[in-house]
């Protein structure tokens, strides 16, 4: 059977990095495009708006355009003396035409000679006021300033001035500087690559060839084996305690006593232990963390308390995994307690929560979450811990991602601080069939 590559974590580093990379470098080269394209079209609109005012401010034009109103002169010779100074101002100004009409807009001048005597392909206001638009002209869209003329010395609209680029002739100017855009882009994206590489190969020192999947599974992997560890190396503190002073006291005589310490202890043992005996705690790996953070919490001076339901069905995750979660939230949960007022307490509870969900959730005694670190409790290597440590911020962070990929869910209660996992429970056999 031949097994499916998966790719590796250093390799998924690079192809995030570079994926990254070129989106910011579309990002950035299409912002500068369209930065490029308002600045031209603003360059556009003024412009055309100072020709058509300086136009229409002319003497020349308002007796011109006066006369052809008031019948003195006709619309030929006043179209054969404008069409001259419109036509110079389109090659010194660079835009891409200068029309002037008649109040109702037939047109004195043109770009083409042969529009000379139509009408004009725009808006006219209503009143002597100004206007600035975009409109599709016999030239094609254009942005346009369409001024009044008024009559010498009167406010009597006698014609038209309206200067336009066409949308075309703004393109043209972005593409001028197009080089210039692709070369920031490519910059940024050759930044990107450079960064993608160097991840990958930071990444692949740190992982090697695994997966991200298999580095997920190692530090699990890594932190089950740190919280079953330090619990066990509490029992087993615990118990020598426990041993060396029963035989303390056998040897000064006192028999009962020593035989009392010691029944204690193993009746508190049996009790926990008989407690464990449901599907949830089936695995004896599960028996030993619980047992060992009983002593733990002994050690450390908390009060730990364990509810499990009879009911609550053993979890769909891996030993592994089901001790990363519940260790961390214990753990999390004691170092809370600890850093509280007296007296410290912890709370574990196991129970069904519906047919096919089992229900985690721990209580302590702490102070609770503060606004941002509540914010910020899942994410990897934030902790409020001020002991520097390799180890810090990684435990509710894994938590949260095992818990996620599981597809279950946590959520957050206050007063008291409470974290309550969610977790799919195990197949059972009838399932299984």
């Amino acid at each position: 059977m031949v097994q499916k590559r998966t790719r590796s974590a250093s390799s998924s580093v690079f192809l995030a990095l570079i994926l990254i990379a070129i989106l910011l470098g579309l990002a950035v080269g299409g912002l500068l495009i369209w930065d490029r394209q308002r600045a031209g079209e603003h360059e556009a609109e003024r412009a055309t708006e100072a020709i058509a005012t300086t136009l229409a401010l002319s003497p020349t034009t308002r007796v011109a355009l006066a006369g052809v109103e008031s019948g003195t002169r006709r619309f030929t010779d006043a179209s054969d003396l404008l069409q001259p100074i419109t036509r110079a101002l389109i090659d010194r100004a660079g835009i891409t035409y200068v029309t002037i009409m008649t109040p109702a807009g037939v047109r004195l001048t043109h770009r083409e000679e042969s529009q000379i005597g139509e009408y004009y392909l725009g808006t006219i206001p209503d009143s002597a006021t100004e206007l600035t638009e975009v409109f599709d002209g016999t030239l094609g869209p254009s942005i346009r300033t369409i001024v009044p003329v008024l009559a010498p010395g009167g406010t009597e609209i006698v014609g038209w001035v309206s200067a336009g680029v066409t949308l075309g002739t703004v393109g043209a100017s972005i593409r001028d500087e197009l080089p210039l855009i692709l070369t920031v882009t490519a910059g940024l994206l050759a930044t990107g690559v450079v960064g993608a590489l160097l991840g990958r190969h930071y990444t692949r020192r740190l992982a090697g060839d695994l997966s991200a999947a298999d580095v997920r599974d190692a530090t699990s992997s890594f932190e089950s084996l740190r919280t079953l560890g330090a619990a066990l190396r509490a029992q087993n503190h615990e118990h020598g305690n426990r041993l060396h002073t029963a035989v303390a006291m056998l040897e000064l005589g006192r028999t009962r006593e020593a035989i009392t310490l010691l029944t204690e202890t193993a009746d508190h043992n049996q009790e926990l232990v008989d407690s464990l005996a449901v599907p949830a705690t089936s695995e004896s790996t599960m028996n030993a963390l619980l047992l060992g953070k009983s002593a733990q919490a002994s050690e450390r001076g908390i009060r730990f308390e364990t509810l499990i339901d009879p009911e609550a069905p053993a979890l769909a995750l891996s030993p592994i995994d089901a001790i990363a979660v519940v260790g961390n939230l214990i753990d999390n949960a004691f170092d809370a307690a600890a850093a509280g007022e007296r007296p410290h307490t912890v709370h574990l509870e196991m129970r069904p929560s519906g047919a096919e969900t089992v229900e985690i959730s721990v209580t302590d005694s702490g102070a609770g979450f503060t606004e941002d670190s509540r914010a910020r409790m899942f994410e990897h290597g934030f902790s409020t811990k001020a002991a520097p440590s390799a180890t810090r911020g990684i435990g509710l962070a894994l938590v949260h991602q095992i818990v996620t990929q599981a597809g279950g869910h946590i959520t957050v209660d206050e007063h008291p601080t409470t974290l309550r996992v969610s977790l799919p429970a195990a197949p059972t056999r009838e399932d299984d069939r």
